[in-house]
């Protein structure tokens, strides 16, 4: 069966009565004259339709907690539907704490994941009520029961393992690997169970947590995960005589970026998921544990698209022609820093012949400011109207003030509604922060 994250472009996409696209019911180009650009575009129903698939495809698992990966896109209004749809959010900092917590999200259902977390963070977890703290090193879990035991609190806790799996991926997005930043080597969890049982009595571990990388489109790699943590598990209990219960394998699973993607059906990978889990659970003799599984890109990306308006160009002579857009490497970074790719279309003429290829550059002042290398395009004008797809994920994460410019605003819609998610930045935001020393006033 397929599902939503398997869609390049969101599934409320038309062509209307102008001749235009539109998004939930909303007119991009009336977007784009209404908010500005560049302008983030979120689709309501491309968000709730993925949700919905992964209950459904996970619901032959009787114990399974749905956890947003917070990092892929985390606002208020994202946290809200996210929230509605029965899932729990995976953070990593205390921005990511606080956002959810202002949402109104029940912070049981909160995990709190990262290789460096900071005092303040840990404390804010703890005094926020986080519902468990995945332990990425020997140092955390130190400071861990040391916060914890000043707050007079017992803190329920995750072992994050590095599994020693490589999916093929892009090397920056590998993450359980054995020669990985995060988490404890597998010869080295005996030590920190030991330390949490003798030493760290303010902590209690109910289970372990992996996570094998980013845009995976490899179903198998799951169930070779699972045969590793689930022996681990049944290891430790037999060894420790613990009771370990949950188990949290991560997200990573892929989307479509361009036509030639083929990224897995959701309803697939949770079959492989659960016939294995149910498999190993037999294998090694254990309770069926309750299965954390934190999908974010896959989540969130397919619902956002990003707009923006064409300005200036210049053809090389006997060379390639270049059309700038209002926007750039400040508001998606993934094509100068994975070499990402994307597709886009002008939402002005998307029934219009094809007629030049082009390479869509950004505004900043470096280089490898490229949007996309090649892509045809109508006849191009100065103003026509951008729209490039599957933007949802990473790209306001990741955005940034580069040059000392305005990040952008973003748009929910929904049933030919639009509403303002984030406001879009201002001149007098960016230098809020900003101070001269008085000796140095002019």
């Amino acid at each position: 069966m397929n599902s939503t994250n398997q869609s390049l472009k969101p599934l409320t996409l038309k062509i209307n009565k102008n001749s235009n696209l539109e998004i939930g019911g909303c007119d991009l180009i009336e977007l784009a004259e209404k908010y500005g650009t560049p302008l983030y575009v979120l689709d309501e129903h491309t968000i709730r339709s993925i949700c919905k698939d992964y209950k459904d495809a996970f619901k032959a698992y009787p114990k399974v907690n749905m956890m947003y990966a917070s990092k892929a896109l985390c606002t208020m209004a994202v946290t809200s539907i996210i929230a509605s749809e029965g899932f729990g959010f995976d953070v990593v900092s205390a921005g990511e704490i606080y956002t959810v917590y202002k949402s109104g999200v029940n912070m049981s259902k909160v995990l709190f994941n990262g290789n460096n977390k900071s005092v303040d963070e840990l404390s804010l977890a703890i005094k926020l009520g986080v519902g468990r703290i995945s332990v990425d090193n020997f140092f955390e879990l130190s400071l861990l029961n040391e916060i914890a035991k000043s707050q007079n609190k017992t803190v329920d806790i995750l072992l994050r393992i590095t599994p020693g799996i490589e999916c093929h991926t892009h090397e920056y997005i590998q993450t359980g690997h054995l020669d990985s930043k995060f988490g404890f080597d597998l010869t080295q969890i005996d030590e920190a169970v030991e330390l949490i049982l003798n030493n760290y009595t303010n902590l209690k571990l109910h289970g372990l947590h992996a996570h094998i990388g980013s845009q995976i489109f490899e179903t198998s790699i799951y169930g070779d995960e699972i045969e590793i943590l689930v022996k681990e598990i049944a290891r430790l209990n037999k060894k420790f005589d613990l009771q370990l219960d949950e188990l949290n394998i991560g997200g990573g699973i892929g989307v479509k970026y361009t036509e030639d993607d083929c990224p897995p059906s959701v309803y697939d990978v949770a079959e492989i998921i659960i016939n294995k889990l149910n498999e190993c659970i037999e294998k090694y003799k254990i309770e069926a544990p309750v299965l954390f599984i934190e999908p974010g890109r896959s989540i969130i990306s397919t619902s956002g698209v990003t707009l923006y308006t064409i300005g200036s160009s210049k053809q090389v002579p006997k060379g390639k022609k270049y059309i700038a857009v209002d926007g750039g490497m400040s508001d998606n970074i993934r094509p100068s820093m994975y070499q990402a790719e994307y597709v886009a279309e002008l939402a002005n003429k998307p029934q219009e012949e094809l007629k030049e290829k082009v390479v869509v550059a950004g505004r900043f002042c470096e280089s490898g400011d490229i949007l996309i290398k090649n892509i045809e395009f109508p006849e191009i004008e100065e103003g026509d109207i951008l729209c490039v797809y599957n933007t949802g994920a990473y790209n306001y994460s990741m955005a940034s003030n580069y040059n000392r410019v305005e990040k952008p605003a973003m748009v929910l819609v929904n049933n030919s509604q639009s509403d303002i998610i984030i406001n879009r930045e201002t001149l007098d935001d960016l230098i809020s922060h900003d101070e001269i020393p008085d000796r140095l006033h002019l």
